[in-house]
């Protein structure tokens, strides 16, 4: 098989990306010398991330003329038709039929399609299609214990590209970890779609995502578990009550969108600007030094400059580390894009102050890691080191000829002293931190 698989868009296609190249390998395609196959498995947050697939399909047609180009993914599901009608890709296989990629490509090659795009009712998919979670290039592991979504927020499109909320067994996801540890892997990331929506159905009692965190640490040896995206009112208090082991990384991304209860009532969110409040002066108390990312959406459907300011002063005046600002970007089929639209100069102008505040806080929080010693997970080699450190913060390390460098670094977790922070990085946007070995 000749094949490449591009992947785009959040954590789950990641986790998806190592599932095809799996599924690729226990059912193998037959194609013919000259196409090498290249895989978009797309994103569908936003109508550019579609365009963004088409382009690069595009782009791969027309340095190689002969290749065939395969749409998966979100945007294959929900744009099924746009990603159809373009010359440039020759295959559209929904989410309702990714368990099928390898045959219909086989299927492609042999002619005996009688259709372009394979697709069904999303909502009647009931498997989670475990056994994912790898890609070639990847140091990390992402497991997927969670997809889809039942909260049909006013801005999202992705209920309708990941259908209903379905999760796999505790007991099937402890013996996937142990694999992935026995496979070598230092990390494994809990990912999914709406992770706080994680429920394993046992006899008369359903176990939780604290549950499964608990059973994970009790009963893998991973050294360092991350979780992913998370909402203010899902941190319990057991969750809490887990960061004491160590191995549990201090690390918490949330999904806030707003800090404005008005807002947050229009994009249907089921919390409000209290329980964010609360959710991060609790971690500031009960874990600090911990990571805290948070996607903002900046400019939402009818946001005056008064809701605005209430999300600004009110993350001003709470502790964080970082902000992933996102200008509001209409999507067809979102009851958010018929609703009356902020002016795109007002939302870009909105999200530059968040990016200003957010960069700003970094910075001085990454200035306040100088001195402190940190595990570092080396996820690339070189001259240069880098490394994750379990609370999340990407760290450079040059290393002296004195140490071998090459793949005897690589994946290992070494013990690193923080002595700068450098703000211009190609590496990050916001920049990284300056390490030595210990």
């Amino acid at each position: 098989m000749n094949y490449q698989v591009h992947t785009f868009g959040c954590k789950v296609n990641t986790y998806d990306s190592g599932l095809i190249e799996r599924r690729l390998k226990k059912d193998p395609f037959v194609g013919d010398e000259k196409s090498k196959v290249h895989i978009i498995n797309s994103c569908a947050v936003t109508a550019e991330a579609t365009k963004e697939a088409i382009k690069i399909a595009r782009k791969i047609k027309s340095h190689d003329p002969f290749a065939v180009v395969v749409a998966t993914g979100c945007a294959a599901q929900v744009d099924s038709e746009l990603l159809g009608d373009s010359t440039a890709i020759d295959l559209v296989i929904a989410n309702s039929h990714k368990n099928q990629i390898g045959q219909l490509i086989d299927s492609y090659f042999k002619r005996q399609l009688s259709q372009k795009i394979w697709k069904s009712n999303i909502f009647k998919k009931e498997d989670l299609e475990p056994g994912g979670g790898i890609e070639s290039h990847h140091k990390r592991a992402f497991l997927k214990i969670q997809d889809g979504c039942n909260s049909f927020c006013s801005f999202c499109i992705i209920p309708y590209a990941r259908g209903k909320s379905r999760s796999l067994a505790i007991s099937d996801l402890v013996l996937r970890v142990r694999d992935l540890v026995d496979q070598g892997f230092k990390e494994v990331v809990l990912t999914g779609v709406h992770i706080g929506d994680y429920v394993d159905k046992q006899f008369d009692k359903d176990k939780k995502l604290d549950d499964l965190v608990e059973a994970l640490l009790m009963q893998t040896k991973v050294e360092r578990l991350r979780l992913s995206s998370l909402e203010p009112q899902e941190i319990s208090s057991h969750l809490f009550s887990l960061f004491s082991d160590k191995r549990l990384c201090p690390h918490f991304h949330m999904s806030i969108q707003s800090g404005s209860d008005s807002v947050l009532k229009e994009m249907k969110r089921i919390y409000t600007s209290k329980d964010i409040e609360r959710v991060l002066n609790h971690i500031d108390s009960k874990i600090p030094g911990a990571f805290v990312g948070m996607d903002v959406i900046a400019g939402f459907p009818s946001e005056t400059e008064d809701q605005f300011l209430e999300t600004y002063q009110l993350l001003s005046q709470l502790p964080w580390t970082r902000l992933h600002v996102f200008p509001y970007s209409e999507r067809k089929g979102t009851r958010a894009a018929i609703m009356d639209q902020v002016p795109r100069d007002v939302r870009k102008k909105r999200a530059q102050r968040l990016r200003e505040l957010s960069q700003e806080r970094y910075s001085k929080i990454a200035f306040n890691q100088i001195g402190k010693i940190k595990k570092g997970l080396v996820v690339k080699t070189g001259q240069t080191l880098q490394a994750l450190s379990r609370d999340y913060w990407t760290c450079l390390i040059d290393v002296d000829e004195k140490f071998k460098v090459g793949s005897d670094f690589l994946n290992k977790e070494i013990d690193i002293k923080i002595v700068g922070y450098q703000e211009d990085s190609q590496v990050r946007m916001e920049g990284v931190l300056s390490a030595v070995l210990l």
